[in-house]
């Protein structure tokens, strides 16, 4: 990452246009994840599969769950494997998965230590080739997780010979990303709700964490993705908001489509008491344009396209950056 003086920020100054926004595919279900190629052609997390979108605009339907088996199927999070395959953090089906670009599914994991994953949720992949897997909670039922008093998420790796447990006792692991050099591991803590940060041994040892950013954000966190600069982009889930934190760990907001700010600190409020948190609390918060905003992906020629995932959209919308992302491996 380059930069490090905020005046010099290409964030300096940037909100969305909401009337530059323009939107990618129709009738997806669940479109929690999305991963952008330069050439255009966009792969989003369905909860029939992973839905291909040409650069042209055809889709193209990749099912999963070709072993047969009734368990309920939820794809979250994805990462490109180094052949180009899809790897699926399947938070229905708590397991990690592999879809072939032609279609050929498999399983990956589905016990981490002798024990049952959990509600995995996200999936990514470094340099080395190493997997590594965030996990919400390993009670049955996530929504059960959306609590003050729950942190039994955690973070596994695979070294290309074995899984092992790296970090425990997150409240509510969701996305997680490296900087550029791989020498951090960049995770949300849902229910923290913050970002914190771990520095990554050479055997894939993880150090203690350090809060980046505020200390508490007044909304949950969902997905984050590193912009070249070195800005962290991120979503504010059900309060539908797109922020970034800067170098330094200043935050700022890019986009805010709540739907209901009372409804949204009625949940807050519910939440930092420890009362039971429902599904219709959560959605009573969402606004228009990626209702229950989830994700960030950078795309496009010039890697300057942004794309948003979501949990009740049926389309993906997506805006020009002032900045380039990150490349993925």
């Amino acid at each position: 990452m380059s930069g490090s003086s905020i005046k010099n920020n290409p964030l300096d100054g940037f909100i969305v246009d909401r009337q530059a926004i323009s939107y990618v595919g129709a009738d997806l279900q669940r479109p929690e994840c999305i991963l952008a190629e330069r050439d255009g052609v966009l792969w989003t997390a369905d909860l029939r599969g992973v839905m291909r979108i040409s650069a042209a605009g055809a889709q193209q339907l990749l099912p999963i769950g070709g072993d047969g088996s009734a368990v309920p199927s939820a794809p979250n999070g994805m990462a490109f494997d180094a052949d180009g395959s899809i790897l699926i953090a399947n938070i229905g089906a708590n397991r990690l998965e592999r879809l072939t670009r032609d279609g050929q599914f498999s399983v990956l994991a589905e016990e981490i230590e002798g024990r049952p994953i959990g509600k995995i949720n996200f999936v990514l992949r470094d340099s080395r080739g190493r997997l590594w897997i965030t996990v919400s909670t390993r009670r049955e039922q996530w929504i059960e997780a959306i609590s003050p008093n729950v942190a039994d998420g955690y973070i596994a790796m695979f070294d290309g010979s074995r899984w092992r447990i790296v970090a425990d006792g997150f409240a509510f692991t969701n996305e997680a990303r490296f900087d550029a050099k791989e020498e951090w591991l960049y995770v949300v803590e849902t229910c923290g709700p913050r970002v914190v940060r771990l520095r990554v041994g050479q055997d894939g040892s993880l150090g203690e964490r350090q809060t980046f950013g505020p200390d508490r954000h007044d909304a949950f966190i969902d997905g984050i993705a590193f912009d070249d600069y070195g800005n962290l982009w991120g979503t504010h889930v059900f309060r539908d908001r797109l922020f970034a934190i800067t170098p330094e760990g200043e935050l700022r907001d890019l986009l805010d489509d709540c739907g209901d700010h009372a409804a949204h600190e009625r949940l807050i409020q519910a939440f930092n008491r420890g009362d039971t948190i429902t599904a219709e609390m959560l959605t009573a918060c969402q606004g228009r344009i990626a209702p229950g905003m989830t994700s960030v992906a950078f795309g496009g020629a010039d890697n300057r396209t942004v794309y948003i995932g979501s949990l009740d959209g049926v389309r993906a919308p997506c805006f020009r950056s002032p900045v380039a992302g990150l490349a993925l491996l």
